[in-house]
């Protein structure tokens, strides 16, 4: 539903308008986008093809990678592109399709991450009765569960923008389309609107991160009871989630729960969840994790003998 939408084409500003900056960009990002690629697509394989790591942490794990991969790849490419140009226009279905995809996906990683910390309680709260909680089958369904949520999440996303008329300026200054920088463009009162936003958005932000810095508590606090081993694998396994945690909804909470407004910093924050997060994600789950690290050893090997053998 378009109402009284002049605007058939948005100008995004990116992260700078210096030529020379334009070109430190182009190959920062795309040097970091290779290795958000590299590093969850390798993740994925290994998840995949190993049949040591087939616990529900790693059929998460898999989620996870391939979140980060989608969610990266619906900002990067056209940015890393548009510090190539002069103007970088994006027409408006584009970002309507750009505004959904990475709703979507990052909301998919939200539900991920909030499953990891609940298969880590069970797994350590829980451990006798793990493996007929935290089935297959049940995994599955959790997952299917946060697919749907995602796409409820990013529809209401579209709702909200294409209820915004545009009918004057279409200069969104950010390197791509967000319901926020997208009301500041509206003719009309975004009051209602930006509630809205911040209730779904920054709800979702701020209720997921209290939910899993409370369970990594709960998780910490049960760690009592374990001997030396457990507590400093558990321990292991929970810092790195944490450190993920952290890092993601850090920067969204602070963009997304509060009024319409637009600072400076925006941008660069932003940078720290849609570029960041994918980057260092596979960099915290293979360095701190002996399993998927032997697994990587052991497919690179196969493939160097299967090589070798030709």
């Amino acid at each position: 539903m378009l109402l009284n939408n002049n605007v058939t084409e948005f100008i995004l500003l990116g992260l700078t308008q210096d030529p020379l900056k334009k070109k430190i960009v182009f190959v920062v990002f795309f040097v970091f986008y290779l290795g958000i690629l590299l590093g969850n697509l390798l993740i994925i394989i290994t998840i995949k093809s190993s049949r040591v790591l087939g616990s529900p942490m790693y059929f998460f794990l898999f989620y996870l990678s391939l979140s980060d991969t989608c969610f990266s790849t619906s900002i990067a490419p056209r940015m890393i592109v548009d510090a190539l140009l002069k103007n970088n226009t994006i027409s408006f279905n584009e970002c309507i399709i750009q505004l959904f995809s990475f709703h979507l996906f990052g909301s998919l990683e939200i539900f991920i991450l909030i499953l990891m910390s609940v298969d880590r309680y069970v797994a350590i709260c829980k451990p006798l009765h793990y493996t007929t909680i935290m089935r297959k089958q049940v995994c599955s369904v959790l997952v299917a569960l946060a697919w749907v949520g995602s796409c409820v999440h990013s529809s209401t996303q579209i709702f909200l923008a294409l209820s915004l008329p545009f009918c004057g300026p279409n200069v969104i200054d950010h390197y791509f389309c967000d319901l926020q920088p997208l009301l500041n463009l509206a003719c009309a009162d975004t009051y209602v609107i930006n509630l809205l936003l911040v209730s779904n958005s920054g709800a979702i932000c701020t209720v997921s991160f209290v939910m899993l810095m409370f369970s990594y508590v709960i998780i910490l606090h049960s760690l009592r009871n374990h001997s030396a081993e457990g507590r400093k694998k558990a321990l292991s396994t929970c810092v790195s989630h944490i450190m993920v945690v952290i890092l993601f909804f850090g920067p969204c909470i602070f963009i997304y729960t509060r009024p319409a407004t637009t600072f400076s910093m925006d941008k660069m924050i932003a940078v720290f969840y849609t570029i960041g997060t994918p980057l260092f994600n596979p960099l915290i789950y293979t360095l701190r994790n002996a399993e998927v690290k032997n697994a990587m050893r052991k497919l690179w090997s196969k493939k160097l003998i299967s090589e070798d053998q030709r």
